[in-house]
């Protein structure tokens, strides 16, 4: 436990803060680990990651890509409190019966740490690139919704479990393994679509995301979600959550220095919604997404070598929460 951290996670009220990376652009598990028990270390509530195969822009993305569920379920037995999960898999990448069985496997390893995110897919590189169908984004919607009745239906069905779609058909399934979170663990469905992403999060998510928003147009997405979960009789609408580039310094050359490791300038940042400037700053921006409607905000950690930068928010920002 580094000095000056509690145990346990902190909270900004009713706001909590994930570290999520972006191993694609570059890293080994080795780094994952270091910035997970960083993470947790330092009192986070969540360490999650995305779920690709190919870097996004320029470079090699060296030493290659990871797998998202097998990068948790290693991380599931070498860590012991934060969360974990993906923002978010990909319904093209894998089938939903072994996903299903994979995340509750991962489940049970962490003791019932996981949430589990998942959309369509949208990144036709990495599908070209690794010999993965990439069918248009009709359907992949269409399989998405499929995939979420399966899943959820596996892990809370008795069996026999039996399900006829257009893409997925089960027949007779022991729907095993079950998670160890009841009645499932949370379930995140995220984006920007104004129809068919908050009617699926209406039916199937325990939180919402928007990820990468000006913080001024989260209000109105939020609220396609309430308006879809009141139509289909839910009272309780999803959590709301939103994603963000972080970028934190003491002073203008620390956060200069920063954007320019990863090749952004802070203005351009901050005027995307970034949690961009100095400790004062991050907390005044964290406040607006609170009050567009936030619970919980996804810190975008793109140099996984900057430990000292999770370290800063969680001493000189989470106390002034």
């Amino acid at each position: 436990m580094r000095a000056g951290h509690a145990a346990g996670a902190w909270q900004c009220g009713s706001m909590r803060l994930v570290i999520f990376t972006e191993p694609q652009q570059g890293a080994s598990h080795d780094d994952l680990l270091r910035v997970a028990k960083a993470a947790e270390d330092g009192g986070y509530d969540g360490f999650f990651r995305s779920d690709h195969y190919v870097k996004m822009g320029d470079g090699s993305g060296l030493p290659g890509p990871s797998d998202a569920w097998i990068t948790l379920a290693a991380l599931a037995v070498q860590t012991s409190r934060i969360r974990l999960g993906t923002l978010v898999t990909s319904a093209t990448f894998r089938l939903p019966g072994p996903l299903a069985i994979a995340v509750a496997q991962v489940d049970a390893m962490s003791g019932g740490r996981i949430e589990f995110g998942l959309g369509g897919g949208w990144f036709e590189n990495e599908h070209t690139a690794y010999g993965i169908p990439f069918p248009p984004v009709g359907e992949r919607f269409d399989r998405l919704e499929e995939q979420l009745e399966i899943i959820t239906g596996l892990w809370g069905a008795d069996a026999p479990y039996n399900f006829t779609g257009k893409h997925y058909q089960i027949v007779d399934s022991p729907a095993l393994p079950k998670p160890v979170q009841s009645p499932r663990p949370p379930v995140i469905i995220g984006g920007h679509g104004k129809k068919r992403t908050p009617a699926l999060a209406a039916r199937y998510a325990a939180e919402f995301n928007t990820p990468f928003s000006k913080i001024e147009d989260l209000p109105a997405q939020y609220e396609r979600v309430r308006a879809a979960s009141a139509a289909i009789g839910r009272t309780e609408p999803p959590a709301f959550s939103a994603a963000a580039v972080l970028c934190v310094g003491r002073d203008d050359a620390e956060i200069r220095r920063r954007a320019a490791a990863i090749g952004r300038e802070a203005d351009e940042m901050r005027e995307n919604g970034g949690i961009v400037g100095t400790p004062a700053e991050a907390v005044d921006i964290i406040g607006r997404y609170a009050e567009a409607g936030a619970s919980r905000l996804f810190l975008q950690a793109l140099d996984l070598s900057d430990i000292d930068h999770l370290d800063l928010v969680a001493a000189e920002v989470a106390p002034q929460l």
